[in-house]
């Protein structure tokens, strides 16, 4: 289905497994039969193209509000607008809740994110008062949505394309990484942060990390972060 439809497709969850569906032409209707050699086809109404966003819901994190540009911000709350266009990350998932639960209980002061996705962490980051704020990414789409982002929610953040796996990385009051288990612990010792706060893994995962004091732990919904301070 990705290499017949790049552009995407939908996954439907049925009693017997799911279903794909892909919005086309007659000519995409035809690449799938000649592939499958069986399907379904029927017209569809107006409106299809926009049919994703039903997936997308705001959150709301302490004073912040995160959502999508089509929806209606809650009054008094901090606003964080998101397009997450192609790169991850639309403020929805626990384990960005939980980063910036554990970020917004912090002293203010300069912060980096790392795996910045769409932009959301380093976004918030800099409305709940952090600067200088510095996202990195090793994906262009996720370094371009981020500064898109930023632009739209007029917030200003340095945002680079760099692998925190190797490359040099800036030094901050705080560091931030919503990404796997394996690069938290990765990145963790190339940091030049008093304070690091992991995430994007389960609770299951254990609380030490080399070199770092574990400070606290948030959960929700079986996932967890972390504040470490660096010993």
């Amino acid at each position: 289905m990705l290499e017949l439809f790049p552009g995407g497709f939908e996954e439907v969850d049925r009693s017997d497994g799911v279903e794909l569906v892909a919005y086309t032409d007659a000519q995409g209707e035809e690449r799938m039969w000649r592939s499958f050699g069986r399907g379904a086809a029927a017209d569809v109404g107006d409106g299809w193209e926009d049919r994703w966003r039903e997936f997308h819901r705001p959150v709301e994190v302490g004073r912040l509000w995160i959502g999508q540009p089509w929806q209606t911000r809650a009054d008094g709350a901090i606003a964080v607008v998101i397009d997450p266009g192609r790169a991850f990350g639309t403020g929805a998932h626990p384990t960005t809740r939980l980063a910036l639960l554990l970020l917004d209980g912090l002293d203010r002061g300069s912060v980096l994110d790392v795996g910045c996705g769409s932009g959301v962490i380093a976004i918030a980051a800099a409305k709940l008062g952090f600067a200088p704020v510095v996202a990195i990414d090793s994906e262009a789409a996720a370094v371009e949505a981020t500064a898109r982002n930023a632009a739209a929610n007029d917030v200003e953040i340095r945002v680079e394309r760099r692998d925190a796996s190797v490359d040099d990385l800036p030094a901050t009051d705080v560091a931030v990484a919503n990404i796997t288990r394996a690069l938290v612990e990765t990145v963790a010792p190339r940091l030049d942060a008093a304070q690091y706060i992991a995430s994007g893994y389960l609770m299951t995962e254990p609380e030490r990390l080399d070199g770092y004091r574990h400070l606290r732990r948030v959960t929700e919904e079986g996932w967890a972060a972390d504040l470490f301070a660096r010993q």
